[in-house]
């Protein structure tokens, strides 16, 4: 079993020095490695704070089953308090995001999130971020359907446009 590994991971390897995303062609299968270019970022939706952008990887956030997405925060932005209908994955890439947990904007509660930290949210649980000086990108993976409730409507900046 051990030595059917060295061929993947030597493509593996491969792959990374190339510097791109390859997808294969069986069954639906994907690499992406570590490169500004193979992320395709999109203008978040409208009830996200303006400036954000989404690169969804894999799945389809709005479909039933497992999606892959990445956020980018601008500087200085809050996501007011919110749920999601399902659990949620969150792994911070770059930058720092500061997460809290509750219906109501407490900064002293909240944890900041620095490269590499995770977060797990049981689905309907109320929470919140925001960056502060510098841009930050957050790897979001859980099961569609996806969304995002505000628990106060007046925070939806959907609704402010």
């Amino acid at each position: 079993m051990r030595a059917s590994l060295y061929p993947a991971a030597a493509a593996l390897v491969l792959v990374a020095a190339v510097g791109q995303r390859v997808a294969a062609e069986d069954a639906g299968h994907m690499v992406l490695v570590p490169s500004e270019a193979a992320v395709k970022w999109q203008p978040g939706p409208a009830n996200l704070p303006k400036g954000t952008q989404l690169a969804v990887l894999a799945g389809d956030p709005a479909k039933e089953g497992p999606f892959v997405l990445r956020v980018k925060f601008p500087p200085n932005t809050m996501v007011a308090p919110h749920r999601h209908a399902t659990d949620e994955n969150l792994t911070v890439l770059s930058g720092q995001l500061f997460h809290g947990w509750g219906e109501k904007v407490d900064k002293t509660q909240a944890h900041v999130m620095k490269l590499g930290g995770f977060v797990f949210l049981p689905a309907k649980s109320p929470h919140y971020v925001w960056t502060t000086a510098a841009e930050s990108i957050v790897q979001v993976t859980g099961t569609g359907p996806f969304g995002l409730d505000y628990v106060n409507p007046e925070d939806d900046p959907s609704k402010k446009r």
